[in-house]
C-alpha cells in the first residue's frame, strides 16, 4: 500500500485574512516592499508557517546564487548614489557596509533553503558585523541599507526566476524583506539595552565614588566616559526612590532632570534616590519640579558644592539631614539640610552642631549690643517684644532694632516661629560648647 502523505492541505483562505500575511498580522502594503504589522514569535509555529510556504525551483535558486556577486556591486552602487550619508562615512566603514550588504544577499538564498531557520541566520548576518560599524550608523540608517539590498534583489526577481517561480520568488523576497527588517531592530535594541545597563552601572559606580570623597585617576575617567562636562558647582539631591525603578522608570527621571540641568547623575541606593545636579537654572525653582520625581516622603538638598569631584560635601548633610526629616513633618518638599540643623543635633551630628555654634551663636556672641542676650530672652518670654523690653529695661523699638540686626547677621529672623527655634538651639549648643571649653581649661 502506498504510504499515506503526512503533509495537509492548506486551509483555504478566509475572507477575514485576505491580503494578510498568514504568519503574522501583518498587512501586505499594495507597490510596497515592506512588511507592516505584528508577528509571530518565533518557534515551532514560526517553522510551521514557513514550511508550508512555497519554494521556487532549483534552477531558480542557483540563478539567485550566480548572480550574487552582480548585485552586490549594483547594491554598492545604489548605496552611494541614494544614501549621502554612505558617501560620508570613513572608507572603512563604508567597506564593512558594503559586505554586509553583500551577505545580505547571498543569505537570501541560503535563508530560502532552510526552511527550518528560526532567525539564527539572519542574526549572524548582523552579528558579523564589526562593533565600531554598529555605532556609526543608526538602526534607521541600517534598515535603509537593508532596503536597498531587498530593491536590488526584487528588481532582479524577472530575471532570476523561471518561467512559473515569479510570484513566488516575489512572495519570498516580502518574507525576507520583513525577516531581516525585524532582526536589525532586534539586534539594535539588544545593543541598547546593553549598553543602558552599563552606562547604568557605571553611573551607580561614579555616583558612589564621588560620595566617598574619591579623587582618583580612574574615576575621573569614569565620570568622562558618561558625558560628565561641568565644571561649576554641584547639588546633591536625595529623598526615598519612586515606585518605578525599572531602567525604564530611571531613564524618565533622567530626562526630566535634564530639561533643568547641564549635567546630571541619577542613581537608586537602596530605597533611596541620590541626584548630583549641575548647572541648575532656576535654583529653587529647578529644584520643587524635579522633587516631584521622588517618592512619597522628605526631599533633601545639601549645600552647593564647588564641583562634582567635592559633592561629598553636599551629599553627606543631605543624607543626614533626610534621616532627621520625619522630626518636622511640616518642612518644605523639598528643604534645605541646613533647615535642619536643629533635629540633627538632637541627632548627635556633629556637622550641625559645628554649623549652628560657628555660624550662629559666634556671631551674636561676637555683638556688643547684647544680641545673645536679647535673643534668650525673647524665647523665654513666648516671643513678646512687651515682655523682652520689661526684662531688659529697654524700649520695645530698641529690641526690635536688636532682632533685625540679628535676622542681618544670621540670616535666620527671629520673628519667624521656625527661625526662631533654629536661633534658640544655636545659643544652647553655643553655651554647651563654650562650659566644656571651660572645663577642660
Amino acid at each position: 500500500m502506498p504510504k499515506e502523505s503526512k503533509e495537509t492541505a492548506p486551509e483555504p483562505e478566509s475572507s477575514g485574512t485576505r491580503g494578510k500575511d498568514q504568519r503574522g498580522s501583518g498587512f501586505l502594503i499594495p507597490g510596497s516592499r515592506w512588511i507592516l504589522g505584528g508577528r509571530t514569535p518565533r518557534g515551532s509555529a514560526q517553522r510551521t508557517a514557513r514550511a508550508g510556504a512555497p519554494i521556487p525551483s532549483r534552477k531558480t535558486l542557483e540563478n539567485i546564487r550566480s548572480k550574487v556577486g552582480a548585485m552586490s556591486v549594483v547594491a554598492a552602487q545604489r548605496l552611494e548614489a541614494e544614501l549621502p550619508w554612505f558617501r560620508e562615512l570613513q572608507p572603512k566603514d563604508r567597506s564593512e557596509l558594503g559586505l554586509v550588504a553583500q551577505r545580505g544577499i547571498a543569505a537570501f538564498v541560503t535563508w530560502y533553503e532552510q526552511q527550518d531557520d528560526d532567525g539564527l541566520l539572519l542574526n549572524r548576518l548582523f552579528r558579523d558585523a564589526p562593533p565600531d560599524l554598529a555605532r556609526a550608523i543608526t538602526l534607521q540608517q541600517a534598515l535603509q541599507v537593508m532596503r536597498v539590498v531587498v530593491e536590488v534583489v526584487e528588481d532582479k526577481v524577472p530575471e532570476l526566476a523561471t518561467t512559473h517561480d515569479e510570484a513566488v520568488l516575489r512572495e519570498g523576497v516580502l518574507r525576507y524583506s520583513r525577516d531581516i527588517a525585524f532582526t536589525a531592530a532586534d539586534v539594535y535594541a539588544r545593543a541598547a539595552e546593553n549598553r543602558g545597563s552599563w552606562d547604568a552601572r557605571l553611573e551607580a559606580l561614579v555616583v558612589d565614588g564621588v560620595l566617598r570623597g574619591e579623587h582618583t585617576d580612574s574615576l575621573r575617567s569614569r565620570v568622562a566616559a558618561l558625558g560628565w562636562t561641568s565644571t561649576g558647582p554641584v547639588t546633591v539631591l536625595v529623598g526615598y526612590a519612586p515606585e518605578q525603578t525599572s531602567p525604564a522608570g530611571v531613564a524618565r527621571i533622567r530626562r526630566t532632570v535634564a530639561k533643568h540641568t547641564s549635567d546630571a547623575l541619577v542613581s537608586i541606593q537602596g530605597n533611596r534616590l541620590v541626584l548630583i545636579l549641575a548647572g541648575l537654572s532656576t535654583l529653587d525653582r529647578s529644584l520643587e519640579r524635579i522633587a516631584s520625581l521622588f517618592g512619597p516622603g522628605p526631599v533633601v538638598h545639601g549645600p552647593e558644592a564647588a564641583n562634582l569631584f567635592a559633592a561629598a560635601e553636599s551629599a553627606e548633610p543631605a543624607h543626614a539631614a533626610l534621616s532627621v526629616a520625619p522630626a518636622w513633618p511640616d518642612a518644605p518638599r523639598p528643604v534645605d539640610s541646613e533647615e535642619l540643623w536643629p533635629e540633627r543635633l538632637m541627632a548627635g551630628d556633629a556637622a550641625a552642631r559645628h554649623a549652628l555654634v560657628e555660624q550662629i551663636y559666634r556671631k551674636l556672641a561676637g555683638s556688643s549690643t547684647g544680641l545673645t542676650e536679647t535673643l534668650s530672652t525673647y524665647v523665654s518670654v513666648g516671643h513678646s517684644l512687651e515682655a523682652t523690653a520689661r526684662e531688659l529695661y529697654v524700649h520695645a523699638n530698641t529690641v526690635r532694632y536688636r532682632l533685625r540686626r540679628i535676622s542681618d547677621l544670621t540670616g535666620w529672623d527671629p520673628l519667624v516661629p521656625r527661625d526662631a527655634f533654629v536661633l534658640h538651639c544655636a545659643i544652647v549648643a553655643g553655651r554647651l560648647t563654650d562650659d566644656c571649653r571651660t572645663e577642660q581649661g
